[in-house]
């Protein structure tokens, strides 16, 4: 599964960020939906006006890590993989029996946006499992992303400004990337090497020594959407 997002909805963190990159727009001319069809010949492609593409296709599918697409009000998911408490999670976020794991990530997303009593990381945690998830909120211009996966593909278009999604982390359109298991520290870049020496992109570490700004946790029925700040 694959996904683009316009810098308005998912910024570069700075470590990725390449003056010297020859990379080109993915949403503007196509490319990176053009290539993943390319290699994925029965694929589906979704653009969402200009902000978002989604594109994902059940070729080499594994039943034991299925892929799963989801809509519920303009909220758009792709699931792939498997949440081990599904029950407990359906009657956390009041779904009926037959809600998959895009639902219930869409639901959760939901429930954080309207002023759910937890963090983004909270929610993150709160699945147990093997999964990857990237969910796009057409009516807030909001992304929620888990992980990410066709590296390769990825790596076409944005050149040496591409990097593996960091095991642990999450994205978010207002807190960036943040590590689930760490979410007031800082994500420090750390340079990668490809075999020819040349610096491609980067990964990213939890830094101990530095933590992030944070403004608290609001009240519960707070008028504003504090979920921003997370």
């Amino acid at each position: 599964m694959l996904a683009a997002f316009d810098k308005s909805v998912a910024k570069s963190p700075e470590g990725l960020q390449s003056p010297e990159s020859n990379s080109v727009s993915a949403l503007k001319d196509g490319f990176l939906a053009q290539h993943f069809a390319s290699v994925h010949p029965a694929s589906v492609t979704l653009n969402l006006a200009s902000s978002a593409l989604f594109a994902y296709s059940l070729d080499k599918h594994n039943p034991l890590l299925p892929r799963l697409f989801a809509v519920v009000d303009d909220i758009f998911c792709l699931f792939q993989g498997h949440i081990e408490n599904v029950a407990n999670l359906k009657q956390q976020y009041g779904l009926n029996k037959t809600a998959n794991e895009g639902i219930i990530v869409i639901e959760a997303y939901r429930t954080l946006r309207d002023r759910g009593p937890y963090p983004a990381d909270q929610v993150v945690r709160d699945f147990q499992g093997k999964f990857a998830f990237i969910l796009f909120d057409s009516g807030s211009k909001t992304g929620f992303v888990a992980a990410v996966n066709d590296a390769e593909i990825v790596s076409k278009s944005c050149g040496k400004s591409s990097a593996p999604f960091p095991k642990g982390c999450f994205f978010t359109t207002s807190g960036g990337l943040r590590s689930f298991e760490h979410p007031l520290n800082e994500l420090k870049p750390v340079p990668r090497v490809d075999s020819s020496g040349q610096v491609c992109g980067a990964t990213f570490k939890v830094d101990a020594e530095t933590k992030k700004e944070t403004t608290g946790m609001p009240r519960v029925g707070s008028a504003a959407n504090w979920s921003s700040n997370y």
